[in-house]
């Protein structure tokens, strides 16, 4: 699967992150707000949110999101853990948004385009999310998220925090939310 797309949909463009990107993305991610219900709300400081850039750039899979016509950055969102046994199976995941763009039309197209191009390679992709983060998961509803019974225990900075496990399937997407 290629994780590094360059997907154009109505208003957004999703491109590979460059390290050219980390100050505007730094403009956006230095709110605290955006990462009050992270279990590492700390990555609002500066030095701390570069060094997690500087990890994605090295992990490769991380996609800017921008208004196509401007080249505004609003976030990112990353595709990880691709795997092709059982038909495929991809984690979408990692995404943050500018604090003005909550709760609007940007996180829905932009996870449209990523599953689009996700359902060429494979059968199901999943979203792990903090059992705290009610926002993010309130989302994964909108989008035709479905929780499932499975659980992972992720480490962020030794510290470890529950996340649950939302999946869609090619099928759910086709008849979902997000369905064009």
């Amino acid at each position: 699967m290629n994780r590094q797309p360059v997907l154009e949909g109505e208003r957004l463009r999703l491109r590979p992150l460059r390290a050219e990107d980390a100050d505007a993305l730094v403009a956006v991610a230095c709110d605290p707000l955006v990462w009050a219900l992270h279990p590492m709300p700390e990555r609002a400081q500066e030095d701390l949110f570069r060094s997690y850039l500087a990890q994605l750039l090295e992990h490769g899979g991380t996609l800017v999101i921008e208004v196509e016509a401007t080249g505004e950055i609003l976030g990112s969102s990353t595709f990880a853990n691709h795997r092709s046994e059982n038909s495929g199976a991809v984690e979408i995941g990692s995404t943050f948004l500018a604090r003005n763009e909550w709760g609007g039309a940007t996180n829905r197209e932009a996870k449209r385009l990523m599953l689009t191009h996700a359902f060429g390679y494979v059968e199901l992709v999943e979203f792990l999310v903090w059992t705290e983060n009610l926002r993010s998961r309130r989302a994964m509803e909108k989008i035709g998220g479905r929780l499932t019974d499975r659980m992972i225990v992720a480490e962020h900075a030794g510290r470890s925090s529950p996340h649950c496990i939302y999946e869609i399937t090619r099928e759910d997407f086709e008849r979902g939310p997000l369905a064009k």
